[in-house]
């Protein structure tokens, strides 16, 4: 049977969410403690709705594994109370949830939503924050970062802001960009698409970044939309200041079935 598991970790511990030989990342961690309470045997597929790189952080990741039914019945009710004895304190598991068959974590997910912090102050991030917010050394202009935003806005070939892998698309959907001034002071970008390529998002703050400072003029990040590679002109953004908040999917089975099709099928 299949589990769904709602998870949040700081990923200043990780070297990201995919298993690595001889190094500590989030599924690796996952994988120990599931194996502990079903079995050498027992979990099986663990799939993730986005696979985050080192240092990046998540309050609202999805995750699902397969399991053997008869095992459910006596952990449905203690599974998470026993995952928070068996985790490290830098990951939680805050629900697990049977779900259909259907269900896929990645190609059922209708979109994504991230979130990326930056402070401009002379001082940097204050010590409570400085593992999820970055520091910019200039002083950022919100109206200027918005109007960069949004021309980047809709369907487009994010190439120049992508790590192409063989066979991959680098089409993607965004369906909302924008940034806020907390007050706290803290800028806090919040970016939300059907999916996102390897360091799109990052990639994406890092060339708004240069127009909120003044060094671009806003027309500059849409403008590299044009290009089929990577631009080298395009800083990525530290990997600490990105938290992925929420994964949004269908209601139905029947949708959640639809949109996994769906999403398997090369954009064009």
């Amino acid at each position: 049977m299949r589990l769904k598991l709602d998870v949040a970790y700081d990923g200043a511990g990780f070297s990201g969410w995919a298993v690595q030989p001889g190094r500590r990342t989030v599924a690796g961690d996952l994988t120990e403690a599931l194996t502990t309470l079903f079995g050498v045997d027992g979990p099986t597929g663990l799939t993730v709705a986005g696979r985050t790189d080192a240092g990046v952080h998540a309050s609202g990741q999805v995750c699902h594994v397969d399991v053997p039914p008869q095992a459910w019945p006596a952990l449905r009710d203690s599974i998470v109370k026993r995952l928070a004895g068996l985790l490290p304190p830098d990951v939680r598991v805050m629900a697990v949830t049977a779900v259909p068959d259907a269900f896929d974590a990645r190609f059922s997910a209708l979109s994504r939503r991230y979130e990326y912090r930056v402070t401009d102050v002379p001082w940097g991030a204050v010590p409570l924050r400085r593992y999820d917010t970055a520091t910019w050394p200039r002083e950022l202009s919100l109206e200027a970062l918005n109007a960069a935003a949004a021309g980047l806005v809709g369907q487009h070939d994010f190439a120049a802001f992508c790590r192409r892998k063989e066979h991959a698309t680098t089409i993607r959907a965004v369906g909302r960009l924008d940034w806020r001034r907390d007050p706290d002071g803290i800028l806090v970008a919040t970016v939300q698409a059907d999916a996102f390529c390897q360091s799109m998002v990052r990639s994406l703050v890092g060339a708004m970044l240069f127009v909120g400072d003044g060094r671009r003029p806003a027309s500059w990040p849409a403008a590299l939309l044009s290009r089929r590679e990577r631009s080298s002109e395009v800083t990525v953004a530290p990997a600490h200041g990105l938290s992925l908040v929420e994964v949004v999917y269908p209601d139905s089975e029947e949708d959640l079935e639809r949109r996994a099709e769906q999403t398997r099928r090369l954009r064009a």
